[in-house]
């Protein structure tokens, strides 16, 4: 009998992009308050880089994102299996710097199952293939590997560091390059 090696990593989870409702500032305010979602976040806020006031944070978010593309953009990334949201991503014009800024959070119990990846393969496609936009930036601390890995894995580019900040970008025609070789 031959034996075939069959390629035992189990498919990605498939997800989606949600655009919250007000009525689904639950999820929001539950990973803005979350101390292990948000450890990143305690250099600005410390001691935990929780949100102080993250009810009043989402009725900010819905005025200033949701329903404002192509200039800012806010979604969760919901898990298509059961309709769980595990994170959010967003972006939004940044005239001094004539790039688009963004931001992508996956909520601490759902980190590990390959959802930052399939969240910025998302963004990037309602970035570039939906809204147009010309290029993205990001930048984080250079300790935040797994962060790291993700944007370089979806084709960001390192564009600097300073200060042990890293800076990376993705340009729109990078983006549509790298998809026209795959």
């Amino acid at each position: 009998m031959v034996q075939h090696n069959k390629d035992t990593t189990p498919a990605e989870p498939e997800l989606r992009l949600y655009i919250p409702r007000p009525e689904d500032g639950g999820f929001y305010v539950k990973m803005l308050s979350d101390p292990d979602t948000m450890a990143y976040n305690a250099p600005w806020f410390p001691p935990d880089g929780c949100i102080p006031d993250a009810e009043s944070d989402w009725e900010n978010l819905q005025v200033c994102f949701i329903g404002n593309e192509p200039k800012r953009f806010y979604a969760y990334l919901q898990r298509v299996s059961d309709g769980a949201f595990v994170g959010d991503v967003n972006y939004h014009y940044n005239p001094d710097e004539d790039w688009y800024d963004m931001g992508i959070v996956i909520y601490a119990p759902e980190r590990g199952k390959g959802y930052g990846k399939q969240g910025l393969r998302l963004l990037l496609d309602r970035a570039f293939n939906v809204n147009g936009i010309s290029r993205l930036h990001n930048e984080f601390e250079t300790t935040r590997d797994a962060a790291y890995k993700v944007h370089k894995a979806v084709g960001f580019r390192d564009v600097g560091r300073k200060n042990d900040i890293l800076y990376l970008e993705l340009t729109r025609e990078q983006y549509l390059a790298d998809a026209a070789e795959q």
